[in-house]
């Protein structure tokens, strides 16, 4: 009878409902950074419809256009001797400005890394750098440098490499920050000075993302370069401007069609350069980010970095696969092994600067030093080519400073001028417009054609090629081109400009969310195809909620650089306040171009400090 009256209690004790986990409560913060989100993408959806895009008017004014081409008839192209020297020129010049940028962005990135920063005033003061060198037009630079220095190439030098100093330090400092601290470590506990320390325990880890990020500035600075003409920097972009100012269309045209090709084959080489050099390809998570060694990624092996003395099972502990250090903290980190850094720089990353080079002597030449050796002096002879073909004039660089405070005086005080500063605000607020409308539309496209060259998503090799060379072939096209002809269609006015810059766009924000995705966790795509769901329900449910944090941060990206590039856009009539910056600089009136870049500078900085906070939430 006992053992009666115990069963149901046994069984209800069984079968008793478990109780459910506490439901994780939403940060109020986070809830905030999605209701900014909402309301960005509504302010887009104003933007856009305040430009007023409408095809159908544009295909009425397709007559326009074709009368212009018309009149344009055959396209024209200088002599082979003038085309070739200027070709150089131009090539010449971004190549400097390039390198230049990477030589000052070294220090300012040391600086600006919380890991090698000697303060945080330090850290704060060189992360301000970064943001001001990119808030400042390179074509801003580029006046003040017409006016100091003679013509010649140093005015494009100077403000190609102080303008990119702003991206590529960034990118510099967060490779840095995202480091294997072993290695770095264990050179300072050997008694390694901070020098030792960078060159043997940092750099190692960062050069090949570093390398890739150089590259890809250098691809920028190429389509940047024909704005520069504008101002009187020499090259393909000063001759173009030249025969479109002399309403030379055919020959105009011309230029125009070299630098498109220049470009492509250039996005081209660098990316080939990347991947022979280095043997590297980017994850795709950002800009001069994380590289991950193809043959490591095939072997799907995670390779940790030997424990070394002082550090014994810190560096193991936390060097891991490319894959996944970025799966499980959410960013790019850098080569953390000991073993990519050996590839990559040719040394033990944990050898102190000393034995660092008597290593390199011993090592054999096998294939990978031989190839690693002959591309860094192809490397150094282009560099060296580029600064002869460029004539620098160095005396210029000892003497230029006599006439720093004569010109300093024309841009400061500040002042609108003869224009009312609700003018003026209105203007800023139309190149705001522009910029959130072309990131919208940029947006849109780059989620299908950056999703359909993904290899985990497109349906095909075939589809994933085809869209891959798209992407390229609108990476080739200045934004300024793309402008120039589109305001032939459409007229002067906003929409040329939204419709240039959402075009570009897609060239930049489609590939890298194509590589996000291609780098999501493939587990949870594995799972759902288990279970008989289709390839789209495999992308709505795995691929885009992994790439979805991606997303955002290039988004965010592509607003600030759409912003930049709205202002530029407008020195060709695509509206906003570049138009009234370029005849502010035709006037001489110099403290309104002041004026207007304090604009531009604090527009850009609300934008880098929303774009901080949505990095940090979205984590």
């Amino acid at each position: 009878m006992s053992i009666v009256t115990e069963r149901p209690r046994t069984t209800e004790a069984v079968v008793a409902p478990v109780a459910a986990p506490p439901r994780r409560r939403v940060s109020p913060e986070r809830v905030a950074a999605g209701l900014t989100l909402v309301a960005l993408l509504i302010a887009s959806v104003v933007a856009l419809r305040s430009v007023d895009i409408d095809p159908a008017r544009m295909l009425q004014s397709w007559s326009n256009a074709e009368r212009f081409f018309g009149r344009v008839g055959a396209i024209e192209f200088p002599p082979l001797g003038e085309l070739l020297q200027l070709t150089a020129l131009t090539l010449g010049l971004v190549i400097c400005g390039t390198l230049l940028a990477a030589v000052l962005s070294v220090p300012v990135a040391v600086l600006a890394a919380s890991n090698t920063s000697p303060g945080p005033v330090w850290r704060a003061a060189a992360r301000f750098v970064t943001v001001l060198a990119r808030a400042v037009p390179d074509v801003v630079l580029a006046m003040v440098f017409v006016l100091l220095f003679s013509l010649g190439t140093l005015p494009g030098i100077l403000a190609i490499g102080l303008h990119s100093v702003g991206m590529i330090s960034k990118l510099f400092a967060d490779a840095i920050e995202q480091i294997d601290e072993g290695p770095r470590t264990a050179v300072r506990a050997a008694g390694g000075t901070r020098l030792q320390q960078f060159m043997a325990g940092v750099l190692p880890q960062v050069l090949p993302s570093w390398v890739a990020t150089v590259l890809h500035r250098n691809d920028i600075n190429l389509r940047g370069s024909v704005i520069l003409g504008y101002v009187g920097v020499v090259g393909l972009g000063m001759e173009m401007s030249f025969a479109f100012k002399s309403l030379d269309y055919g020959l105009g045209l011309g230029y125009a069609v070299v630098i498109f090709v220049l470009c492509v084959v250039m996005e081209i080489v660098s990316s080939s350069v990347r991947a022979v050099m280095l043997g590297t390809a980017p994850t795709g998570r950002g800009l001069g980010d994380r590289v991950v060694r193809r043959a490591t990624r095939r072997r799907g092996a995670a390779t940790s970095a030997a424990p070394a003395p002082g550090a014994v099972g810190r560096a193991s502990t936390t060097a891991t696969s490319a894959d996944d250090a970025t799966r499980a903290s959410g960013t790019p980190a850098p080569a953390t092994s000991a073993d990519d850094a050996t590839r990559a720089f040719g040394t033990p990353a944990t050898a102190p600067a000393a034995a660092t080079v008597a290593t390199m002597l011993r090592r054999p030449w096998d294939r990978a030093r031989v190839r690693t050796t002959t591309w860094a002096a192809v490397a150094a002879a282009v560099v060296v080519a580029s600064i002869v073909v460029c004539d620098i004039a160095w005396s210029e660089l000892v003497t230029v400073w006599s006439g720093v405070p004569a010109v300093a005086v024309q841009f400061w005080p500040p002042s609108f001028g003869s224009y009312e500063m609700s003018t003026m605000v209105d203007a800023m607020g139309e190149t705001v417009a522009i910029a959130l409308a072309a990131t919208l539309l940029t947006l849109v496209a780059s989620i299908v054609i950056g999703s359909l060259a993904a290899r985990n998503v497109a349906p095909s090799r075939g589809v994933r090629g085809g869209m891959r060379l798209l992407l390229v072939g609108i990476r080739g096209v200045p934004e300024v081109i793309l402008a120039i002809v589109l305001i032939v269609v459409t007229g002067l006015g906003t929409q040329a400009g939204t419709l240039a810059l959402a075009l570009g766009g897609v060239g930049l924000l489609g590939k890298l969310l194509a590589d996000s995705f291609e780098e999501v966790s493939s587990g949870p795509e594995r799972a759902l195809a288990a279970t008989g769901a289709t390839r789209l329900q495999v992308y709505a449910g795995a691929t885009l909620p992994q790439g979805t944090r991606a997303l955002i941060g290039h988004t965010f990206y592509m607003l600030d650089t759409n912003i930049r590039a709205a202002t530029l856009l407008g020195i060709v009539g695509a509206g906003g306040v570049g138009y009234y910056l370029l005849n502010a600089s035709q006037g001489s009136n110099y403290g309104t171009v002041t004026a207007i870049v304090l604009m531009i500078l604090v527009t850009v900085l609300a934008v880098e400090g929303l774009a901080m906070w949505m990095r940090r939430v979205f984590r």
